[in-house]
């Protein structure tokens, strides 16, 4: 059995290139969806905001390029300085590829009960608290 930070890094791999794959029809990458989905969530949204929420997921300098993506992409815009929100546009295109987000997850999780997914969740967020606690 290959040790669960090989699968970490292949599964992490496998979700980046999926939907990198599924996504380029909107001109959107993983990372673009997520800052979207951040900027979505939050109505006061900034930059600091898409940068501390994804801080786990991207340096600054790829989370910077996604979001200035995003806006040149006219999915979102600044109301003000630092400030970030979904255009009418953007809301309508992230709704449509949101539907190929949602069969991109039921196809990855195809086989996983509710509670696997919440058991094998768990479990690395134990680890991850674990190993930063020590550190």
């Amino acid at each position: 059995m290959k040790p669960i930070g090989y699968w970490l890094n292949r599964t992490d791999q496998a979700l980046t290139a999926t939907m990198d794959a599924l996504l380029a029809a909107f001109g959107l990458t993983r990372l673009a969806w997520q800052v979207l989905k951040v900027i979505e969530d939050d109505p006061r949204a900034t930059d600091t905001v898409v940068r501390a929420v994804l801080a786990a997921n991207a340096g600054a300098e790829e989370l910077t390029a996604a979001i200035e993506a995003v806006l040149a992409g006219g999915w979102a815009f600044r109301p003000q300085p630092e400030g970030l929100a979904l255009t009418d546009d953007g809301r309508v295109r992230l709704a449509e590829a949101g539907v190929r987000v949602a069969a991109f997850r039921e196809r990855s999780t195809a086989g996983i009960s509710v509670e696997e997914y919440r058991t094998a969740v768990a479990v690395l967020e134990r680890m991850t608290h674990n190993l930063e606690r020590a550190g």
